[in-house]
């Protein structure tokens, strides 16, 4: 199979992920709960790990939360941060997992609109938008539909400037790009563990500037008597017994991604493949400027659920439809019937892509 479906979640993981989710199995206890050889190797796993993204991702180490996915984490950030009634700025390009939240909440939702490569566009609009003080702003820093980067670290330093708290959806980006807690000026930045992090399914980050108010409450391996969740993270937010196996297989991840070049460029390149070669063939493909991972495009006279269909009986894996970001298709003019995606990973090949323009040409074209 060719996959291209990454943006959903990446097929092929790092070296040794397995192994390590085997070996967790097999020796690590529940952490924090005793002192016997099991628990301490599961809480000495859990440190390791915490560690490692700590360090890859500029936080310290206490103020990395491991959670099930960044939709966990995106949860907990905004409901922390924002109330029935407050306003918050969103760029145009959000997943449901922030606007299903924020309506949710009540919140009263702006969205930045902006052209979907132009970063100084959108730059401005969030100076703009800023100017009338919201509870909040939220942004996802690589979009989930058209692969464009917006720039974190600049509208990052706009919400510092302002006081105006910021949370990044990092779910695109993480593994890929230069993700800094400390550059980003951010309250919070949630990820996932299983896309451009090359870890498990069921595995995420949060990273808190602040101090969240917990989702779950529950035990903690701590403070047993408190009736409270503890005040202290991670403590506050990592409730009940942990994936283990999950974290283990993130933390070798983690490990084998920083043991290599970093960004490695291989999703700039073949991002920028893709969508020269669509392109070349008469497809419609929304490309530009820094285009990272993720390609949508429409074929001529053909549905994109009924495209992709096709794709899948000739062995090729691509997402059709409005891929949970419907704000995102008004946003580019793609509603009602969304785009064909097509996503790589730092572990897709050359000769992959090549097939899969080849197949397209004889498909389509």
């Amino acid at each position: 199979m060719i996959y291209l479906d990454n943006a959903a979640t990446t097929l092929r993981k790092a070296p040794g992920v397995g192994e390590a989710m085997v070996r967790a199995l097999a020796v690590c206890g529940n952490p924090g709960r005793s002192g016997h050889r099991a628990a301490v190797l599961a809480e000495q796993a859990m440190f390791r790990v915490r560690t490692l993204a700590g360090v890859m991702f500029d936080c310290p180490a206490e103020r990395v939360c491991f959670t099930m996915n960044a939709t966990h984490g995106l949860n907990i950030a905004l409901r922390s941060l924002v109330h029935s009634g407050d306003r918050v700025v969103i760029s145009g390009l959000e997943h449901n997992a922030v606007t299903r939240t924020l309506s949710a909440l009540g919140a009263i939702t702006e969205p930045v609109r902006a052209p979907l490569f132009d970063t100084r566009a959108w730059q401005e609009g969030f100076a703009a938008a800023l100017r009338k003080r919201p509870a909040a702003v939220v942004v996802v820093h690589v979009s989930n539909v058209f692969g464009c980067v917006l720039p974190i670290e600049e509208i990052g330093a706009l919400c510092s400037r302002s006081e105006v708290p910021l949370v990044v959806d990092a779910s695109q980006s993480a593994g890929i790009l230069p993700v800094s807690m400390e550059k980003s000026h951010a309250a919070y930045i949630a990820m996932p563990g299983h896309k451009g992090l090359l870890g498990p399914q069921g595995t995420g980050l949060l990273l808190c500037g602040g101090t969240p108010a917990p989702l779950l409450l529950g035990g903690t391996g701590s403070q047993s008597l408190l009736q409270q969740m503890p005040a202290e993270l991670p403590d506050r937010l990592e409730v009940g017994t942990p994936n283990l196996p999950g974290i283990c297989g993130l933390g070798k991840a983690l490990e084998w991604l920083q043991s290599r070049e970093f960004p490695s460029g291989t999703e700039l390149r073949l991002t920028r493949a893709l969508s020269q070669g669509l392109s070349d063939l008469g497809a419609e493909v929304w490309a530009g400027p820094g285009q990272c991972g993720v390609v949508s495009f429409r074929l001529p006279e053909i549905d994109p659920e009924e495209a992709a269909l096709r794709y899948a009986d000739q062995g090729i894996a691509l997402r059709a439809g409005l891929h949970c970001a419907p704000l995102a298709h008004e946003s580019g003019g793609t509603l009602p019937d969304g785009t064909i995606r097509a996503s790589v990973s730092r572990m897709t090949k050359d000769r992959e892509v090549e097939t899969f323009l080849r197949k397209t040409k004889m498909l389509f074209f």
